[in-house]
């Protein structure tokens, strides 16, 4: 069986043009590797970006009827951010199925959060074209469930870096600083690591295909270290 049936089979979707599915799976590293391959998976990754963050609002907004605006919008960046998104394309086993160039997977780009964020953006951009937001409403409420009915407070959900920029000013009065430490690799596969410094100290360092998601992962580390300093303080 073709990856791109296997995978509606998987899905559970009646695909009716298999292409555009096909298409959703091709990364660019792959098209920057072989020109001819025709185009990769970014258009469709544009427009499953604007699907998923209408239907994560909607979901959002039944479900949550007593939370106000700044509420909703942290539920739906913890879901629609790289990290989130990547979680469901894990779930879903989307990896297995992407088209990289020899570079990328020699880099280790199938597992990336950021790589299976977007590819997921892309498969939900070919369902919206071929089977229309009805049922790519039905699809995306089922597989992102378990993110639509996080019951945490709301706190755990904000993005790594506002958490840390509010303990920072509680603590030192002063915002967190990001350095960039390094920034290599080649255009389809650039890497970022970036250190995070709170109060003089530098406390966090993270890698990514972006620097924000770089940024974003060192604030994680610098999140678990200072909460492991509080925890120790109080033993």
């Amino acid at each position: 069986m073709a990856p791109a049936r296997e995978l509606a089979v998987r899905l559970g979707l009646p695909f009716r043009d298999l292409a555009l599915l096909e298409q959703a799976l091709v990364h660019s590293s792959y098209v920057h590797e072989r020109p001819s391959a025709g185009l990769s998976n970014e258009r469709l990754e544009f427009l499953g970006d604007a699907v998923i963050s209408l239907v994560i609002s909607e979901a959002l907004w039944e479900r949550y009827p007593d939370e106000d605006e700044g509420s909703l919008t942290t539920r739906r960046a913890a879901i629609v951010s790289a990290r989130g998104l990547s979680r469901i394309a894990q779930r879903l086993d989307l990896g297995s199925y992407l088209v990289l160039g020899l570079g990328a997977t020699t880099a280790g780009e199938r597992a990336r959060k950021s790589v299976l964020a977007a590819t997921f953006e892309a498969v939900c951009g070919a369902i919206y074209v071929d089977l229309g937001l009805d049922q790519t409403r039905s699809w995306l409420r089922q597989v992102a469930a378990p993110e639509l009915v996080e019951t945490n407070p709301i706190d755990p959900l904000k993005p790594p870096k506002s958490v840390l920029q509010e303990l920072s000013y509680a603590r030192n009065g002063r915002a967190p600083t990001y350095r960039l430490v390094s920034d290599e690799g080649p255009p389809h596969a650039r890497q970022y690591v970036v250190e995070v410094v709170v109060g003089g100290q530098p406390l966090g360092r993270g890698e990514g295909r972006s620097r924000r998601d770089a940024e974003t992962e060192a604030a994680r580390q610098a999140l678990a270290a200072l909460r492991g300093a509080r925890g120790a303080d109080h033993e």
